[in-house]
């Protein structure tokens, strides 16, 4: 029959998975690290994940599909509830990968340049941090003490803004960054790191496991080591 169904442009698609969580009859997958139509007769044509794709990507078209399965919907929603989920890390659901579009953002009149945020992905923690996701290739990456951004006024615009950002606290976390970080920039295109740590000695091991995973990456990589005084002072650069 000819209806009305949904058009992913995978070349436009930058694989944040936003349609894939929009759409409820669960009709779009993410393969590969891109959005697809895998079930046609589970479209139901009203496009609930076209306002949620930051690329746009998605647009509707005319052409012969399959009719919309309602009953099979329905039927694939039950099964999914009743199977065991594997847990995400840290058990949260907020830890899943995601891209943050600023330039689609809607401006309040109480947003300015001082006070917009910056971060461009999520999640930001390194031990969550996925080791492939779109958002990683050609990037600036951005090694930071959590710390810092605390103690650094101008955090967002001089440091996040065109970054990848991600941050740990090498006294509290447990274990080392360092393979973590290796993994990701191995398989991944970065372009440049920025590590920034607080003047404590203990922060130290941010930028120790930084360095460690540049050099096991086997990359020529530009990068800097950035250190914030505890009282928002830049000590280095």
């Amino acid at each position: 029959m000819i209806r009305r169904i949904i058009k992913i442009d995978e070349e436009k698609c930058n694989g944040c998975g936003a349609c894939a969580n929009a759409c409820h009859e669960g009709a779009i997958e993410m393969i590969n690290g891109k959005a697809k139509l895998t079930r046609e007769d589970y479209c139901d044509g009203l496009g609930d994940c076209l306002p949620t794709c930051p690329a746009d990507a998605i647009h509707f078209e005319e052409r012969e599909a399959p009719a919309y399965d309602e009953a099979a919907v329905l039927a694939a929603k039950a099964a999914k509830e009743n199977q065991q989920k594997t847990p995400l890390p840290c058990g949260c659901p907020g830890s899943q990968s995601k891209a943050i579009r600023r330039e689609r953002d809607a401006v309040t009149p109480q947003m300015t340049v001082a006070n917009t945020s910056q971060l461009s992905q999520w999640p930001v923690q390194i031990k969550l941090a996925p080791v492939n996701a779109p958002y990683f290739d050609g990037a600036n990456l951005l090694i930071a003490a959590d710390c810092s951004a605390y103690a650094y006024g101008n955090f967002h615009q001089e440091f996040i803004r065109n970054h990848i950002t991600l941050i740990g606290c090498p006294k509290l976390d447990e274990g080392d960054y360092a393979d973590k970080l290796t993994q990701i920039i191995v398989n991944n295109d970065i372009k440049s790191v920025t590590i920034v740590r607080m003047e404590v000695p203990c922060c130290s091991g941010i930028a120790q496991a930084a360095r460690r995973a540049l050099q096991a990456s086997g990359k020529f990589i530009p990068w800097r080591v950035v250190i914030i005084s505890t009282d928002g002072k830049v000590l280095e650069s």
